[in-house]
């Protein structure tokens, strides 16, 4: 009885060395992992939640860069070991609400000037030290007229990219570098429109 025996052809892929050993042939990769591959997981989600966070944009004052309904990746430990640096975007909590409301409102606004510059919005243009700044990045021109303003050490003078719908330091000021919470990273998921 010949057709019980096993092909030439079946014997062939057995005897073929990378067709014996494939991960799906083993079924060992679906073993419970030991105690160190919990712990190493634990690890991982410790450092997550410390140091990044993902946060929801609930408005358009980032548009287009940001648009309302996107998540982002924020990290928090980048400014323990630099400055924020021009053109960063960052998230801080607004700095108009009171200390006793219980459910914190925070902002995410894009880094103008730093501390020792002097910020000026008029005619359209962004001055910060009396330099026009080429914005590529912002909805529209700015219509408001804004004074000059000195931007003290250990601060930031930050804007909405959507200039003229953005509740930011051209109405209440410079930011001190302290109420940072993070740097923006990256948008992690982005509503269909």
């Amino acid at each position: 009885m010949s057709f019980l025996r096993p092909s030439a052809l079946h014997q062939c892929f057995i005897a073929f060395p990378s067709l014996r050993w494939m991960p799906c042939q083993s079924w060992e990769f679906l073993r419970w992992p030991g105690l160190d591959g919990l712990l190493r997981l634990l690890v991982v989600v410790l450092l997550w939640t410390t140091f990044s966070e993902i946060r929801f944009i609930p408005s358009s004052s980032m548009y287009p860069t940001l648009r309302v309904g996107d998540r982002v990746v924020v990290e928090k430990a980048s400014y323990y070991i630099r400055r924020p640096a021009m053109h960063d975007i960052v998230t801080f909590p607004d700095p108009t609400q009171q200390t006793g409301d219980s459910e914190q409102i925070v902002f995410i606004k894009r880094i103008v000037a730093k501390g020792g510059d002097l910020v000026e919005v008029r005619n359209g243009w962004l001055y910060v030290n009396g330099i026009a700044q080429k914005e590529d990045f912002i909805a529209e021109p700015p219509t408001y007229v804004s004074n000059l303003t000195y931007v003290p050490e250990g601060h930031v003078y930050v804007l909405g990219d959507n200039r003229n719908n953005s509740f930011d330091s051209h109405v209440w000021g410079p930011l001190p570098i302290k109420n940072i919470i993070g740097r923006y990273v990256t948008c992690c998921h982005r509503p269909r429109s």
